[in-house]
């Protein structure tokens, strides 16, 4: 499952409802493009951190651009901003593709500044990320007053970018053209034959993934990302500077801080992975965690004659019988589309479990496809791997290229599958369809990039925001979070989605106040119901 992508809940404390992140990424805008259709140029505006990249202190904690607080751009205006909108700006920013070697080939960022509505009050800069990883980030500044709450919005420029290969960053991640091929296979394989067209496919995804990104693959991953937050800080001429990061964005703001402590003014991780256990055991943790909100799902309706799966009162037992009669007879839709395999179902219902405004359309594409129609079932499909009717958002590329150089998680597929059971034991109806990512990663092209411990020494009190009901980053593993950091604070919000902000008036006022003024007393932990 795409483990680390948010979903915002509208809420009446915002200011507006849009389409949904996810949908409204790059709506309208060509986000396609390959290392081999885009000039990598030497950098000349911005230049990297001057402390040694590896350089460690004597306990072997990285303190690496700790001392870099220096703001030294190369013109006024480095991103050479255009105006989009009334008090809205994108431009681009050129930074290293390797940081080891700064005066080597460049990414160009492209960044989107929401500028603080009364600008007598502005504090500074909020730079926000809203997860994957592999989503752009510009939709949170472009879409701003419809997320944040008016406090942020008047007294912070909020600043998103899309990560290097993602999004109009330039270049992108494009790896494939149908994702059906790659994606609507059996998720769960039962035989060797379904288990080995898994290990092709991702054989297959990785090589073309290498052979049309090839000099970008190894300097795609978060660390280097975070090196590019600290260019923006730099750039952007801010001697300290806030982040509010989601889902994945949480992972991002935790590298960020323990690479660049002296530089965090104020950091919120809302849905935050737990950066206390390898790859494997956050994934098994997110299995067990979308079991749990599914199977919350399933008691709603087997509660409720208005269900459309209500099934006489035993939604579970049909949701079972359901998913064995599609592993052995997928549902064919539409010729020229993928069946609806098991693994395609298993998508749906981890699409919708992200948020609970999807589980009347999940009630009633289950609904459809026990009377043989597969069509709502494909659309949650759809809508999970962002698919608009005519191409495939390449999001999902980005985010295996991102995730797998992270975190590879094994060392081939047949340690992979020697951890099948503990998918199956923690989450006995979902949890082995997390064979078909994972393999994908198990025969990743790219060797992995060195892992960072999290720490956020130095950076000051960092809040960590976590919902009991989250099925993607389950509450223990933001508590984890929490803990890990030197100054972690706990804010727990009672709901049952992935990420907080935005649920009620009290985790919105409490985010809201730390990132104004975070020198305030904190709790070690706050709830919010």
């Amino acid at each position: 499952m795409r483990r680390l992508v948010v979903v915002l809940a509208c809420a009446v404390t915002l200011a507006a409802c849009g389409d949904g992140i996810n949908e409204g990424v790059n709506e309208g805008r060509d986000t396609r493009g390959t290392i081999d259709d885009v000039t990598l140029h030497t950098a000349d505006t911005v230049q990297p951190p001057t402390t040694d990249p590896t350089a460690t202190d004597p306990s072997g904690s990285d303190t690496t651009g700790s001392d870099t607080t220096e703001v030294t751009p190369n013109d006024d205006d480095p991103f050479h901003w255009e105006q989009v909108d009334v008090g809205l700006e994108e431009g681009y920013l050129e930074v290293p593709l390797d940081y080891d070697d700064p005066t080597g080939a460049t990414v160009s960022l492209y960044v989107v500044r929401h500028l603080a509505v009364d600008p007598a009050a502005r504090i500074g800069t909020l730079l926000v990320n809203p997860g994957g990883p592999g989503y752009g980030g510009s939709v949170l500044a472009f879409s701003a007053e419809g997320i944040y709450g008016q406090d942020l919005l008047d007294q912070f420029d909020i600043v998103g970018w899309d990560p290097r290969g993602t999004g109009l960053s330039e270049p992108a991640i494009d790896c494939i053209d149908d994702y059906d091929r790659f994606f609507g296979l059996d998720s769960s394989p039962d035989t060797p034959q379904e288990r080995q067209a898994l290990i092709d496919a991702g054989t297959e995804f990785g090589e073309s993934c290498q052979r049309n990104n090839a000099e970008l693959l190894a300097f795609i991953g978060t660390e280097s990302s975070a090196r590019d937050m600290d260019s923006i800080r730099r750039a952007l001429g801010e001697e300290k500077i806030s982040y509010f990061g989601f889902s994945y964005g949480s992972e991002l703001g935790a590298t960020w801080a323990t690479l660049f402590p002296d530089t965090v003014r104020a950091a919120v991780l809302d849905g935050a992975v737990d950066p206390t256990v390898g790859y494997l055991q956050q994934n098994i943790q997110q299995a067990a965690g979308f079991e749990a909100t599914f199977a919350t799902f399933l008691a709603q309706c087997s509660a409720a004659p208005m269900c459309a799966f209500y099934n006489g009162g035993n939604a579970e037992g049909a949701y079972d019988q359901l998913a064995e009669e599609i592993d052995a007879a997928p549902i064919s839709v539409d010729p020229a589309r993928t069946a609806v395999t098991q693994g395609v179902l298993t998508t749906a219902v981890a699409d919708a479990m992200y948020d609970q405004g999807y589980w009347p359309q999940l009630e009633q594409a289950l609904a459809d496809l026990q009377a043989g129609d597969g069509q709502g079932i494909l659309d949650l499909y759809d809508d999970y791997y962002g698919y608009y009717g005519a191409e495939w958002d390449d999001s999902l590329e980005a985010y295996f290229a991102i995730g797998c150089l992270d975190d590879p998680g094994s060392t081939g597929p047949d340690d992979l599958y020697s951890h099948e059971a503990e998918f199956a034991a923690a989450a006995p109806r979902l949890g082995r369809g997390w064979m078909a990512e994972l393999t994908f990663c198990s025969v990743w092209p790219v060797p992995p990039a060195p892992t960072l411990a999290i720490t956020g020494e130095g950076a000051g009190p960092i809040m960590v925001v976590g919902t009991t009901g989250d099925p993607a980053t389950p509450l223990q593993s933001t508590r984890n979070m929490a803990t890990a950091l030197e100054d972690g604070h706990l804010v727990i919000v009672t709901a049952d989605q992935h990420t907080g902000y935005g649920v009620n008036g009290c985790v919105n006022g409490t985010v809201d106040a730390y990132l104004v003024d975070p020198t305030a007393p904190l709790g070690d932990e706050i709830t919010c119901d």
